[in-house]
């Protein structure tokens, strides 16, 4: 079997969904295609845990996240604004900052130790979807995801993408719609679903 690249994410209620799809499309309109989130194969999401995989351990990861959201229910949560960072490329990237409340900050580390089992960030251009150029920022986010953005540098968030936008009215409460595990796209979009549960 061969190895991917994923991400175990929330994935959010349709209507936050939808807002950050809109938001998505102003930076798409100003900066460019590079992240064109959609409903079906380019998912809004908040990212728990990342890393790579062997495909034959879809079905067992499948049932643990089952156990987790059984075991970690979570109520609403809270997009509190947009925060605009830089990557290793310079390349300014806008995302939904999301409140790290306690239980999400548990889910967070819960999942974190459930995966180590069956992660390594051994990441190759080859484990991302897709045939397009893998750019190095991606293999980077992967590789560095235990390090520099899990535990206690967990950082909430649903990316909408390249460049800077400033819309919508804060804060805005929604509750997550399912626990997924993802095929990792480049720019560490979540291509197409795996495994998943609902909330």
């Amino acid at each position: 079997m061969s190895k991917i690249a994923v991400d175990v994410v929330l994935l959010p209620s349709d209507e936050m969904t939808g807002k950050a799809i809109q938001a998505n499309a102003e930076l798409v309109e100003r900066f460019g295609r590079k992240i064109v989130l959609k409903r079906e194969s380019c998912l809004p999401h908040i990212s728990l845990a990342m890393g790579c995989i062997d495909q034959r351990d879809i079905t067992p990861i499948g049932r643990l996240l089952e156990l987790a959201a059984k075991e970690s229910p979570l109520g609403e949560l809270m997009v509190t604004g947009i925060r605009t960072s830089t990557n290793a490329r310079g390349e300014k990237v806008s995302v939904f900052e999301v409140e790290k409340t306690r239980d999400l900050q548990s889910l967070h580390e819960k999942i974190m130790r459930k995966m180590t089992p069956y992660f390594n960030c051994g990441v190759t251009g080859e484990m991302i979807y897709g045939d397009e150029e893998v750019a190095e920022t991606t293999l980077l986010w992967i590789k560095n995801y235990v390090k520099k953005a899990s535990f206690t540098n967990f950082f909430p968030h649903i990316t909408i993408g390249f460049g800077e936008i400033e819309s919508e009215a804060f804060p805005i409460t929604f509750a997550p719609s399912k626990l997924a595990l993802c095929h990792l796209g480049n720019h560490c979009t979540c291509r197409e679903i795996l495994a998943s549960v609902d909330f």
